[in-house]
């Protein structure tokens, strides 16, 4: 089968397409062949190399996988030859505590398809768990379905099971036009929320109103403080969904308003963030970490996808052979929504 893999960490121009052996299935696993693979910042993080973590190499990248079932493992039940289906991009070991309770994302040995352990969509063919395959959502083809499960995922588990939100509430959607900042905008406002969307260009802001955002802040010329406190009236947000990292904490912990949140899944300008905590302790806020969410999440999330409630959204749409082109925009930002590779 045709693969896009890189056998040393660099730019994109280390992805490369090349041929390998079809994969084989074991008793309990599905072998689908892909139909569209999207990109998210985990594949350029990977390819370049981060620091600390070893990733066996040569690698496959890609964890949105949408596809056809070409084959089916003797003990597969669900599942069947020719069905179309996209893919939960996390696998856990299903027996532990934490996935046992629902909250498998939390598992000791939760790995992400296509991320450090596992070969991904950047693929012909992928073998996989049973559990991992699910039906493709009604009215959505394969690109659209590829668009969908990590970044709404992730989104959902920040939001929902970790920010608690409540309707009448404000808030703050850090780079809304990126793939997660686009699914976290389109679920606040399902909740009946005000929202205030921060993009780096007018033009990213303009389709983020269009998908619903109230307001809209170009950080590249505005100073996201200030404008906040315009807009909200002096009061500040509830919650802040943040995925930038870097200098951006200094701003943004001040806007909460007392007993805010800010949930945090990236760190896409930096790993190291600075706050004073005096804000944390007098204000009552918190800071919460999240990765991933459940699979149970994206079986709540695929109905709402269904009914139009909820919609993945594709900026362009590139060959496998062009997956070095697909890093390239998403690392200049030029995207709003998700890149996609046709297999």
């Amino acid at each position: 089968m045709n693969v896009v893999r890189f056998h040393t960490h660099g730019g994109p121009e280390v992805l490369k397409l090349e041929e390998i052996p079809d994969p084989q299935i074991a008793q309990n696993q599905v072998l689908v062949r892909i139909k569209a693979c999207a990109l998210n910042h985990l594949d350029l993080w990977l390819r370049q190399g981060l620091p600390g973590v070893k990733v066996p190499l040569p690698h496959i990248p890609g964890c949105d996988i949408a596809g056809e079932v070409a084959a089916v493992g003797e003990l597969c039940t669900r599942v069947k030859v020719g069905e179309a289906v996209m893919i939960s991009p996390g696998r856990s070991c299903g027996q532990c505590p934490q996935c046992l309770g629902g909250r498998d994302n939390l598992c000791p040995n939760y790995q992400i398809i296509g991320g450090y352990g596992l070969n991904g969509g950047y693929a012909e063919l992928i073998a996989l768990p049973e559990v991992n395959v699910l039906p493709l959502p009604k009215g959505l083809d394969f690109v659209q379905a590829a668009a969908l499960p990590l970044t709404f995922l992730t989104a959902w588990n920040m939001l929902v099971t970790l920010g608690n939100i409540q309707s009448g509430q404000t808030v703050l959607v850090m780079g809304a036009a990126s793939g997660v900042g686009v699914a976290a905008l389109q679920i606040a406002k399902l909740f009946g929320t005000t929202v205030i969307a921060a993009a780096g260009t007018d033009d990213k802001l303009a389709k983020a109103k269009a998908l619903g955002a109230d307001h809209g802040i170009n950080y590249q010329r505005q100073a996201i403080g200030h404008e906040v406190k315009q807009l909200t009236a002096q009061r500040g947000v509830d919650i802040i969904f943040e995925h930038v990292g870097g200098e951006t904490w200094k701003e943004l912990i001040p806007i909460l308003v007392a007993g805010g949140t800010l949930v945090t899944c990236g760190a896409t300008s930096g790993p190291i963030a600075e706050t004073d905590i005096r804000y944390l302790f007098m204000r009552q806020l918190r800071i919460q970490g999240a990765f991933m969410g459940g699979k149970g999440d994206l079986l709540t999330i695929l109905p709402l996808v269904e009914v139009g409630k909820l919609k993945p959204v594709v900026d362009q749409v590139l060959p496998l052979s062009e997956a070095a082109q697909a890093h390239r925009l998403l690392e200049e930002r030029r995207q709003f929504g998700k890149v996609v590779l046709t297999i």
